[in-house]
């Protein structure tokens, strides 16, 4: 054997048992059982995450809530010094700041409502489809969610602000769109009519910590493509059933699983089917082997593309 051909085959050994390593390195379940038992399905109104003080008509959320407690039609969920995260309709997260109050009008799958009592509340729409009609209701405005975005409400100084998406809204006869990069002024007995912001000077606390709540969703969306690529019911719950909602044991969340491929949300962090983390490509520095990792974006966490095989978590 010549010494050429010696060194590609110790290289393609090497290559191979990189490879093996990376495959091996994929963040996903550890070994063991889950650290809970799966919670009911998901649906309009189930609470994803809580911090700090909530109740729903006045009985207070405990931290095991999470996962085991939905909003019912015309219950109201009120936060003190605390925040909540609740599912809409699949892909749609609805964020509730400190002192605010929301009722839940309409948990349907084809007609899922919400009203603003007071306060403040974000809603990050990963996908919508036709079949959805996801509204929500603040000061008199009927506010209806058309596409992909990030839709800012306030009660309080009675305005929407669109970082990202569009909005049809309805109040008082009048009907106008709101795009990305404008708000509106919900004044009662006003005409209505979009004004521009500075979508970057308004990233405040609470925009900030949104986006920390997509990024940990982006990660739990990794953890669980591996854990439902499985056939068949499991210690997670159902098998892979398609586009959907899926709990994740080990970050204690449901989270988004697009049909295929990675679904990139509006903050950027991506979202992975189980074909696209069990189909990703996988690449090699000399020695390095590359795979998912997890990185700390200005806003929380994500999946590096660049530390991982292919893609990853957040498009810059």
């Amino acid at each position: 054997m010549t010494s050429f051909t010696k060194l590609i085959t110790k290289s393609s050994a090497g290559i191979f048992l990189a490879g093996a390593l990376a495959w091996g390195q994929i963040p996903g379940p550890p070994p063991g059982p889950p650290p809970g038992p799966p919670p009911a399905p998901a649906r309009p109104g189930s609470i994803n995450y809580m911090e700090g003080q909530a109740s729903i008509n006045g009985m207070p959320l405990a931290p095991n809530s999470v996962g085991f407690v939905a909003l019912d039609r015309d219950q109201t969920l009120t936060t003190q010094a605390g925040k909540v995260e609740i599912l809409l309709t699949p892909g749609i997260f609805l964020r509730v700041a400190d002192n605010s109050s929301v009722k839940m009008v309409s948990p349907d799958l084809a007609n899922t409502r919400v009203e603003l009592d007071k306060g403040r509340a974000f809603i990050e729409v990963l996908e919508i489809r036709s079949q959805n009609d996801v509204r929500l209701d603040e000061n008199g405005a009927d506010i209806k969610l058309v596409n992909k975005g990030l839709y800012d409400f306030d009660a309080d100084h009675a305005q929407v602000r669109l970082f990202k998406g569009k909005a049809e809204v309805t109040m008082g006869g009048q009907k106008v769109d709101v795009s990305g990069g404008h708000r509106l002024a919900l004044n009662t007995g006003a005409k209505l009519k979009t004004q521009g912001f500075d979508t970057k000077a308004a990233e405040d606390d609470f925009y900030r910590w949104n986006s920390l709540r997509s990024g940990y969703l982006s990660e739990a969306s990794v953890s669980a493509a591996r854990a439902y690529m499985g056939p068949g019911p499991g210690v997670y719950g159902p098998g892979w059933l398609g586009y959907g909602w899926y709990w994740d044991p080990y970050f204690g969340v449901f989270t988004f699983l697009p049909t295929d491929g990675v679904f990139w949300g509006p903050f950027g962090w991506g979202f992975y089917s189980p074909f696209a983390v069990f189909g990703s490509p996988f690449f090699y520095h000399p020695g390095i082997p590359h795979r998912f990792g997890d990185f700390h974006y200005p806003y929380g966490h994500g999946i590096d593309r660049f530390s991982g095989g292919g893609f990853g978590g957040r498009r810059r």
